[in-house]
C-alpha cells in the first residue's frame, strides 16, 4: 500500500517458523497459528527507513464485526497486556509480538499503522490475520502442564482408545480424534461462534474466551444438539436409518465436517462415547489438555438421593414409572480437561470432569462441568459445576425392590460396591488401559471412603441380605466369554452353606439390553424348584443359542441374566445380575512395505464371517489422521458362513509420523466390527 510518503510495506507472518515454534505445524503450515503467552515474530518490508519522528502502532481486532479491539503497547508491557518491540529500521523490520498468558483465544485481525507525531495515520495495512490458542506449554497459562510426555498424549496425539463393555469384561475400540486435520480448527471456532451465548451477545462471549472454564463449558453444551445449534443428535435405540448408527463412527472428523457443511445442523447420531470423543477433539485442538474417561457401572441418579432404585415386578421385569427413572449404565464416557481453577477455593486445580452427553440440565443447559475430580474424591459437592451429579455417577448405591401386586415394596438387594468400577483412560505410554478409579474415590470399604460419603450427605447403610440365618444361601452366575454368533452356556449356582436342606424356587431371566440398560427383549425364562442339600451346591445350566438371542440383541451385543431365588421361611429372597458382553470378531489389516509421505501405499483388509448365516450389504469404512479421510468400500454379493473376504485400498499419506489406520465393517446382521493398524509414515528424501 502506497501513501504520500512513498513508504511501501508488506507483512510476512513467517508462518513456517512460528508454527514450528508454537507446535501448530500439524494444524497448518501456511496460516499463522500461535499459542498465547509465547512471543512470535513477523517482518515488515519497507521501501525506505522509517522517519525518526514517525512511530508504529499495532491494533488487534477480534470477532466477525471487530467487536473487540486491543491496542498492543510498544516496549515491554505488563504481563496481562499485548506488547511488541522491533529491530532494524532500513528496508526490513522484525516485529516481535508478545501475547499475555490469559489472552483471548480466537481469530485475530492485525492492523499495522505508521503514525505521525501529531497522531495522524500516515499508512495502514490490515490484511494480516492469525489464530491464537491456549498454551499448555506456558507456565503462566492456566492450562499449563509441566510434563512433556503428558502433552504429547493429551494435546498432540490424534489417535485414541475408548474403553467399553462391562467392568469385568472390558474391551476397547480405536478412535481417530484428528484434531489437526484440515479445517478442524476452523470448525472448533465455528462451534464457539454458534453457542447460545455467542449468538445472544457476541462481544461478551469473545471477552470470556480467555477462560478455559467458560470455553470448555460452552463446548460440552455445543457437542450435543439439545436446545442449541450443537453438533450431534443423540439416539439410544434403533432405527438409525435417517442417519449413522452411533457404533459405526470411527472418528470425530467426519462428524465435525458434516455439521459444518450442513450449515450447523445436528449430525445423527451419537451416544456417550461419540459425544465424549468429539469434545476431546475440539478441546485438544484449542489447546486444552484432555483425555477420554470411561466409568464402568455408571449411575444416572435422577432424583439426587445418591441411590439408584430398580423396581421389579413379580416377573423380574423393570417396573415402569414413566420417563424419569434412575438407571445404571454398563459404561459411560466423559472427558477430563486439565486446568487451574482460579474461580474455586484452593485444592480444585487439575483434572476437571466435562460431560457432553445430554443427561440432566445444568443452569438450564444440557451440559456438565467442569467439575474438579478432587472435589468428587473428597465429597466437596458445593463446588461448581454439577458435583452432586458426577459424585452419584461413581458412588451411588444400587437398590433392588420387588413391587408386590398390592403395591407393597420389598427391598431385596443393596449393592454398594458395583457403581464406579475400573474407571479407565488410555495410557500416556501406549495403547493400554490406565485405571484412574483412585482419583475419584478412596479404596472401597475404607474408613476414609465412609467419611467422604457422610460428608456428601449420603446415608451409610449396611447391606440387607439374609434374615434368620444370614447368608445361608448364596446365588452365583457363571459364564465363559462368548463370541457373538456362537451358542454358549450360562451356569446359575445355588450354594447352601447352612446345616439343613433348602427348598427354593429359582427364576432365571435372560434378556437383551443396551449398554445404558434399556431393555430390548426377553430371550429366555425358566422357573424351577430346587432342593439344595446342606453344605453343597446345585447347578442349573442354560444353553443360549444364537438363533434365540439374535432376535432381540442390540448393537451393543449385550445379554443380561437375572437370577432370583425364593426360599420361603428360610431367608429373604436373593437376586443376582450378570451382564454378558458378546465379543466381536477381529478385522485383519496389513500395510506391507514402507510408507512415505505423498506416495501411494496399499492396505489389505480381510474378514471372516463368524455367523451361521450369510451377511448382506457389507461395507468397510476406512479413515486415519494424516493418512486419508473417511472412505467407504462397499462389497458385492453375500458373505457365506465361514467365508473369508479380502479387499485392498490404496492411499497417499499426507503427514509424517506414527499414524493409525482405522477400519469398521458393517452388514445387515453383523455391525461395527473394528480393526486398527499402525502405519509409520516417513519423510520424502530428495537425492
Amino acid at each position: 500500500m502506497a501513501n504520500h510518503n512513498g513508504l511501501i510495506f508488506d507483512v510476512d507472518l513467517r508462518s513456517h517458523e512460528n508454527n514450528l515454534a508454537h507446535r501448530t505445524r500439524e494444524i497448518d503450515r501456511e496460516r499463522l497459528i500461535v499459542r498465547r503467552g509465547q512471543p512470535f515474530s513477523i517482518t515488515l518490508q519497507c521501501s525506505e527507513s522509517l522517519h525518526p519522528e514517525h512511530h508504529l502502532e499495532l491494533v488487534l481486532h477480534l470477532g466477525k464485526r471487530d467487536e473487540v479491539m486491543i491496542k498492543a503497547q510498544k516496549g515491554r508491557g505488563a504481563g496481562d497486556k499485548w506488547w511488541f518491540d522491533h529491530q532494524g529500521a532500513q528496508d526490513e523490520m522484525l516485529l516481535t509480538l508478545h501475547s499475555p498468558a490469559n489472552a483471548i483465544i480466537g481469530h485475530y485481525h492485525l492492523a499495522v499503522l505508521i503514525m505521525s507525531p501529531d497522531g495522524r495515520i500516515l499508512e495502514k495495512t490490515d490484511k494480516s490475520s492469525f489464530h491464537l490458542l491456549f498454551n499448555p506449554w506456558c507456565k503462566d497459562d492456566v492450562v499449563y502442564v509441566p510434563d512433556e510426555s503428558l502433552l504429547w498424549e493429551y494435546i498432540m496425539n490424534e489417535d485414541g482408545v475408548i474403553y467399553m463393555g462391562t467392568w469385568d469384561y472390558i474391551n476397547s475400540i480405536p478412535w481417530n480424534y484428528g484434531q489437526f486435520e484440515d479445517y478442524v480448527m476452523d470448525i472448533c471456532f465455528e462451534i464457539l461462534d454458534n453457542s447460545k451465548d455467542a449468538l445472544k451477545n457476541s462481544k461478551m462471549d469473545i471477552e470470556h474466551r480467555y477462560d478455559p472454564v467458560y470455553v470448555s463449558r460452552m463446548i460440552t453444551a455445543m457437542v450435543n444438539s439439545n436446545g442449541d445449534r450443537g453438533v450431534l443428535s443423540g439416539r439410544w435405540e434403533e432405527p438409525y436409518t435417517d442417519g449413522v448408527a452411533p457404533h459405526r463412527w470411527t472418528g470425530s472428523v467426519p462428524i465435525l465436517q458434516q455439521w459444518s457443511k450442513a450449515g450447523v445442523r445436528a449430525v445423527k447420531y451419537g451416544q456417550c462415547w461419540v459425544f465424549a470423543a468429539v469434545a476431546c477433539t475440539v478441546l485438544r485442538c484449542l489447546g486444552i489438555p484432555t483425555r477420554l474417561i470411561t466409568n464402568f457401572s455408571s449411575a444416572h441418579d435422577v432424583d439426587g438421593n445418591l441411590s439408584v432404585d430398580f423396581l421389579l415386578n413379580d416377573r423380574l421385569e423393570n417396573f415402569d414409572r414413566g420417563n424419569k427413572k434412575d438407571s445404571s449404565w454398563n459404561f459411560h464416557c466423559w472427558v477430563e480437561s486439565w486446568m487451574r481453577r482460579d474461580d474455586l477455593p484452593k485444592g480444585n486445580d487439575g483434572w476437571q470432569v466435562l460431560d457432553p452427553t445430554p443427561q440432566e440440565l445444568s443452569d438450564g443447559e444440557f451440559c456438565c462441568g467442569p467439575c474438579p475430580v478432587t472435589a468428587i474424591k473428597e465429597g466437596n459437592l458445593g463446588v461448581k459445576y454439577d458435583a452432586p451429579f458426577v459424585f452419584a455417577e461413581v458412588n451411588a448405591d444400587i437398590i433392588y425392590w420387588v413391587v408386590k401386586q398390592d403395591g407393597q415394596r420389598q427391598k431385596i438387594r443393596v449393592d454398594q460396591r458395583t457403581v464406579g468400577r475400573n474407571i479407565s483412560t488410555k495410557s500416556v505410554y501406549g495403547d493400554h488401559r490406565e485405571d484412574v478409579t483412585l482419583h475419584y474415590k478412596y479404596p472401597e470399604g475404607s474408613k476414609k471412603e465412609r467419611e467422604v460419603y457422610e460428608k456428601a450427605g449420603r446415608r451409610v447403610t449396611e447391606p440387607t441380605n439374609g434374615s434368620i440365618e444370614p447368608g445361608q444361601l448364596k446365588l452365583l452366575i457363571k459364564h465363559a466369554k462368548p463370541v457373538f454368533g456362537t451358542d454358549f452356556d450360562v451356569i446359575v449356582e445355588v450354594k447352601n452353606e447352612g446345616d439343613r436342606d433348602a427348598h427354593a424356587q429359582l427364576t432365571v431371566l435372560v434378556m437383551a439390553v443396551t449398554y445404558n440398560s434399556r431393555h430390548r427383549g426377553e430371550c429366555e425364562r425358566q422357573t424351577i424348584s430346587v432342593t439344595v442339600p446342606a453344605h453343597s451346591a446345585h447347578k442349573e445350566v442354560l444353553r443360549l443359542r444364537y438363533d434365540d438371542y439374535v432376535r432381540c440383541v442390540s448393537a451393543d451385543h449385550l445379554i443380561r441374566v437375572k437370577a432370583f431365588l425364593e426360599a420361603p421361611g428360610e431367608s429373604e429372597p436373593l437376586l443376582t445380575v450378570a451382564n454378558i458382553p458378546l465379543s466381536m470378531p477381529e478385522l485383519l489389516i496389513q500395510v506391507p512395505g514402507k510408507a512415505v509421505v505423498w506416495e501411494p501405499v496399499t492396505a489389505y483388509i480381510s474378514f471372516t464371517n463368524p455367523l451361521p448365516v450369510p451377511l448382506r450389504g457389507g461395507v468397510f469404512t476406512v479413515e486415519g489422521a494424516g493418512l486419508l479421510s473417511a472412505t467407504e468400500i462397499p462389497l458385492n454379493g453375500n458373505i457365506s458362513p465361514g467365508q473369508k473376504i479380502s479387499v485392498k485400498l490404496s492411499f497417499s499419506p499426507v503427514r509424517t509420523g506414527v499414524r493409525k489406520l482405522l477400519v469398521d465393517f458393517d452388514s445387515d446382521r453383523l455391525k461395527d466390527v473394528k480393526g486398527v493398524a499402525t502405519v509409520v509414515v516417513r519423510k520424502k528424501y530428495f537425492l
